[in-house]
């Protein structure tokens, strides 16, 4: 497969376990073209114009020619410097190497990732919360994210893969996706009462699994395995961690579990004061879940690809997805 063609199947692959309708998708991307229209030639010249075609900022080929063809990838969670260099040491050992794929973004695709956010208030929508309630704190929230990103380093790892030659993308919220809609459809054909039920659910899935084995089993950080579970909503897709002020509309809605790659501890403490059960999943499981079901999918469509696993990934194939 080329890399242009990974690339754009990993996108379509993404709109398809969007939790937001091909409609509201559509328009986020009118929305940009409707931007990139009122700017002058000189702003269109800096424009990133994947915007034009799809609403994930956060996912992008940051180096190397579209048309190279690729059966062998690393992959990892994270992929900084160290990964970078130690793909070159392989390539000088003999091993194939045509493409480094991250989840977590870098460069250009690390500073603007907040763009993805406003999914989140599709998500808080259909989960009962007020939408003019969720588009306020989603407001404030993703403008608290973008003033954190800003100073950032963006591009220090890029400049080794370019020096060294080593085509690079990065996949998030893509691979969020499925893993979102993989558990939602999961969990609702899995009948589950307690908290305790949700963490031997999880226990199922390989790459919580191999979270155990490693250390960072599923954990519970509010309630116990006889706490009343209720309604569940995932926090798995959508950027990054929400507004600590969400947990509060979201019990008001009839949520009684958030499960979660992973809180904050002032996100911890707001659930508590809002009185719901807190499961951590895991973050680096659930991401490599994630990349999991958009690996599936990809081989299914383009053939399958050598897999080199680096940087808290591990390959597990999944024969439904």
């Amino acid at each position: 497969m080329k890399l242009i063609e990974l690339y754009r199947r990993a996108i379509e692959i993404g709109i398809e376990h969007d939790p937001r309708s091909s409609e509201d998708i559509e328009g986020v991307i009118d929305k940009y073209r409707r931007e990139y229209e009122l700017l002058s030639d000189n702003e269109k010249a800096f424009f990133d114009k994947w915007f034009l075609e799809h609403p994930y900022a956060d996912s992008r080929i940051l180096f190397g020619d579209e048309e190279i063809e690729v059966s062998s990838a690393l992959v990892g969670i994270d992929i900084d410097t160290s990964e970078i260099l130690f793909a070159d040491r392989l390539r000088e050992k003999g091993r194939k190497i045509d493409l480094i794929i991250s989840h977590h973004p870098s460069a250009r695709a690390w500073s603007q990732f907040y763009e993805v956010m406003d999914m989140q208030t599709s998500i808080l929508e259909s989960l009962g919360v007020n939408p003019v309630v969720a588009e306020k704190l989603l407001y404030e929230r993703k403008g608290e994210v973008k003033r954190k990103v800003m100073p950032a380093n963006h591009h220090k790892a890029l400049s080794c893969a370019r020096l060294l030659n080593l085509p690079w993308v990065c996949l998030h919220t893509p691979a969020d996706n499925c893993v979102y809609d993989y558990l939602s459809q999961y969990f609702s054909r899995n009948p589950y009462k307690t908290v305790g039920d949700i963490i031997d659910l999880l226990y199922e899935i390989p790459e919580y699994q191999e979270g155990a084995r490693r250390g960072t089993p599923p954990v519970i950080l509010l309630g116990d395995k006889c706490s009343r579970a209720g309604k569940i909503a995932l926090e798995m897709t959508g950027g990054t961690e929400p507004s600590v002020e969400n947990y509060q509309f979201l019990a008001a809605s009839g949520i009684g579990t958030i499960v979660g790659m992973h809180f904050s501890e002032q996100h911890y403490k707001k659930a508590k004061e809002a009185k719901l059960n807190l499961v951590v999943a895991g973050h680096m499981s659930s991401d490599t879940l994630g990349m999991n079901l958009l690996l599936d999918q990809i081989e299914d469509s383009l053939g399958s690809i050598e897999v080199l696993e680096v940087a808290g990934f591990y390959r597990v194939k999944h024969t439904e997805v």
